[in-house]
Parts: C-alpha cells; sequence; structure tokens
C-alpha cells in the first residue's frame, strides 16, 4: 500500500464524517423545498404513501452519494497540490 494512501486515510475519515454532516442538511432544506414539509417521512410512518416514502429514500440517497464523491475528490485533489502524489 502507497504512503500517501495510508497517510490520507484519517483525513478520508474526517472529510467523510463532514460530507454525512452537509449532505444530511442538504437534504432536508431540498426535502422541505420538494417536499413542502419540514420532515422527511421514515420507511416505518404509516401515515405515508410508498411513493413518498422511495421519492425520499431516492432523493436522501442521491445527495449523499453526490456530495461524498464531491468530498472525496476535492479532498484527493488537495493532497495532490500539497504532496504532488494522488492518494488512491
Amino acid at each position: 500500500m502507497k504512503t500517501s494512501k495510508i497517510a490520507y486515510k484519517p483525513v478520508g475519515l474526517a472529510l467523510g464524517a463532514v460530507s454525512g454532516m452537509v449532505a444530511g442538511a442538504a437534504f432536508k432544506q431540498a426535502w422541505k423545498v420538494f417536499g413542502h414539509e419540514k420532515d422527511a417521512p421514515d420507511a416505518t410512518d404509516e401515515d405515508r404513501r410508498w411513493r413518498e416514502v422511495l421519492l425520499a429514500a431516492a432523493l436522501q440517497g442521491a445527495l449523499f452519494a453526490t456530495v461524498k464523491a464531491a468530498v472525496d475528490r476535492g479532498g484527493a485533489a488537495a493532497l495532490r497540490r500539497l504532496t504532488g502524489t494522488w492518494p488512491g
């Protein structure tokens, strides 16, 4: 395993935690716009329709994946600028 990859592990973990918080906040805001409600439905909400629950899950998954990829890519690019090597 390359040294840069090992050195990047703690940075990647920290960035992952930050990206999760950012994605969670983005999802809450997006649901307010698309769902016209304060809270998104949980899968076990008895009073919510299947369509609404699945739409919320799809939106949440798409936002989390997009934010995580952007943060991971940005962190790797920043490491390359600092050290001259790519962590992957």
